[in-house]
């Protein structure tokens, strides 16, 4: 249980989920409370029956209402967060601003999570024979691939965090990232916008409180 007033909100994650980190940061920014309902990603609870019931995509995380509907993909979330609860918006009102905002953070979301979640990983691993030295170098490839364009689409616009001088969504969404960067030794040094604004976001009591090792079910 998150230390905020509870809602009735109930999350269903996994601590090292990045995606998972990422509802947990808006939620902290929201200042709306949840129960934390763990499922081990390396067990397979997350294919249990009694979850694929409640997301059958078998996916964390899945926020569940306090009337009983259910929600799952993290940018959904996020988004129903922000139209339910509005201050503080993490994603602005004017048009065209709102659609930069998306695409920096779709670019980290959907460009580079995807190819580098742990099914992704898995499969290398189980089907093509990877060892940890070639996932790792799948992982950083497809970092840079994405960190590369967005470091110079922000080094001469961004304010404290990537658009403007409060978090918002693609904050959000690069720090999810960028915590997962840490366990493939992604060298930030060739990033140092996106590095400065990362460090921000860790100093941060609303992102600080959603690392990973701060999860009640943290390893």
């Amino acid at each position: 249980m998150s230390a905020l007033p509870d809602t009735g909100l109930v999350l269903h994650n996994y601590f090292r989920s990045s995606t998972s980190v990422r509802v947990r940061v808006a939620l902290n920014l929201k200042g709306v409370g949840y129960a934390y309902k763990a499922y081990h990603l390396r067990k397979g609870e997350q294919r249990s029956g009694a979850y694929l019931k409640l997301n059958p995509f078998g996916i964390v995380p899945t926020l569940e209402l306090p009337d009983g509907q259910v929600l799952h993909q993290s940018m959904a979330i996020i988004e129903w967060l922000d139209e339910t609860y509005p201050e503080p918006p993490l994603i602005p009102a004017e048009p065209v601003l709102r659609a930069r905002v998306r695409a920096a953070a779709l670019a980290l979301a959907c460009e580079v999570h995807p190819l580098n979640n742990l099914k992704v990983l898995n499969t290398l691993r189980q089907r093509f024979g990877a060892d940890d030295a070639a996932v790792t170098d799948w992982f950083q490839l497809w970092v840079r691939e994405t960190f590369e364009p967005l470091e110079a689409e922000l080094a001469e616009s961004a304010g404290t965090y990537c658009f403007g001088d409060t978090p918002g969504l693609p904050d959000i969404c690069l720090f999810a990232q960028c915590v997962n960067n840490r366990r493939f030794q992604v060298d930030m040094g060739p990033y140092p916008t996106l590095d400065r604004i990362y460090q921000t976001c860790l100093a941060h009591p609303a992102f600080e409180a959603a690392l990973p090792e701060n999860a009640p079910d943290a390893e």
